[in-house]
């Protein structure tokens, strides 16, 4: 197998966390990124795979798949050893709909704090409009961790056994507070959780080569990964 992923792309970044709880070996592209270019030049590979022109794209012999959610549903299927989804049609929808949570109710949180990565722009008062939008932001974030502290309550992993819902989540948490977005420290049951995930080695390794690739690429951000 080989993966197309890109250095500080989530969702890449979620499928890598994948491959490595499942035990895969898969060969990693790389594909161009700056703060100030984003994704470009496109990965001609990358082009070819998926009409949006987004990582991840996972090439399995033949077959290219894109979109983190779809990758990973097609390795649970074809890959079924260390599992990812529940058993039960109703915990598998359950387990669904968390990674919808965090892909696409967060991510919508999350994009106005995108900007804090990148260079400030020589008229700050681009930046502080911004910086005003972000700041609603972060209250919508709060109460996401709010939401999944209460559902983390008296229990481990998202849905009773860890699944793909713990991968997907943590890393909208995770980039929540790679962007000083919300804070851990009203929430223990989502804290304790947290930790309990980066303590895994599959999400040890991916959290340093983020933060190995944010050094090398991306502004300090104010307030990251506070508590």
């Amino acid at each position: 197998m080989k993966l197309y992923s890109g250095p500080v792309s989530l969702f890449s970044r979620k499928v890598e966390i994948a491959l490595h709880e499942k035990g895969l070996s898969f060969e990693r592209t790389l594909v161009p990124f700056s703060q100030t270019k984003g994704y470009s030049p496109k990965d001609p590979e990358v082009l070819k795979a998926n009409p949006k022109g987004q990582v991840p794209v996972l090439m399995d012999g033949e077959l290219a798949i894109y979109d983190s959610t779809v990758i990973l549903e097609y390795l649970e299927d074809d890959y079924p050893a260390s599992p990812l989804f529940p058993q039960t049609p109703a915990d598998r929808a359950r387990c669904r709909l968390l990674d919808v949570f965090a892909d696409e109710i967060m991510l919508a949180s999350l994009r106005p704090l995108m900007h804090r990565t990148e260079p400030k722009p020589a008229d700050l008062e681009v930046w502080n409009a911004k910086e005003a939008k972000a700041r609603e932001a972060e209250g919508a974030l709060a109460e996401h961790f709010a939401d999944l502290d209460g559902k983390l309550q008296g229990k481990d992993y998202l849905c009773g056994a860890f699944s793909a819902a713990d991968i997907a989540v943590f890393m909208s948490v995770f980039w929540t507070r790679r962007l000083a977005g919300a804070s851990l420290k009203a929430h223990p049951a989502l804290a304790a959780w947290y930790a309990r995930l980066s303590e895994r080695p599959a999400f040890a390794r991916v959290v340093e080569e983020i933060l190995e690739a944010d050094r090398a690429l991306s502004a300090p951000v104010e307030g990251a990964f506070r508590d």
